[in-house]
């Protein structure tokens, strides 16, 4: 859904997904489309990985690190003369001559500050929470970093002592 919602949010302001609410003044570029889908794919990602877990307590906004990229995109699919912050600033023959050559810059920029947040996203992504120990990489995770999968390892059974078993000191510091 957040994909769907990046495709949107990116192509229709921009032109690259022609609609009748905005015509573009210049063509679409061919490393336009791709840029476009890539990034609302990595943001759509990014966007999942704040998903909450009804346990959680804490909020988990991902709208800063999704947003950015998104706007980065949109710069830099986006038509340079259609630009009113570009054209104000450099004017229309500066929007084509200084900034249509920066966009592809943009371009990677913005797919590669997505595909940093979301490896890091993922690397401190957990399957499940355990008492007293690090909980278990999930797969993803684990891909990520290229470890190899978590296997559960016993090494010897410990079971609890009885009350008869302990000191009265011990029974004393048991209780609290």
């Amino acid at each position: 859904m957040a994909t769907v919602v990046f495709l949107l949010a990116v192509g229709v302001p921009t032109g690259v997904m022609p609609t009748p609410l905005y015509t573009r003044m210049t063509p679409v570029l061919w490393w336009n489309y791709p840029v476009w889908l890539a990034t609302a794919v990595l943001g759509g990602l990014v966007a999942a990985t704040y998903i909450r877990r009804p346990e959680d307590r804490a909020a988990r906004n991902g709208a800063t690190a999704a947003t950015g990229g998104g706007l980065l995109a949109a710069f830099a699919v986006g038509c340079p003369v259609c630009n009113k912050l570009v054209v104000a600033t450099l004017g229309v023959s500066g929007a084509m001559t200084i900034w249509a050559p920066l966009q592809p810059v943009l371009a990677v920029l913005s797919i590669a500050g997505l595909l940093w947040t979301l490896r890091r996203r993922l690397r401190n992504e957990y399957a499940c929470a355990v008492p007293g120990g690090r909980p278990p990489r999930t797969p993803i995770a684990q891909a990520v970093d290229g470890a190899p999968p978590d296997r559960p390892t016993v090494d010897r059974v410990v079971t609890p002592p009885s009350a008869g078993d302990l000191t009265p000191s011990e029974r004393s510091d048991a209780r609290g």
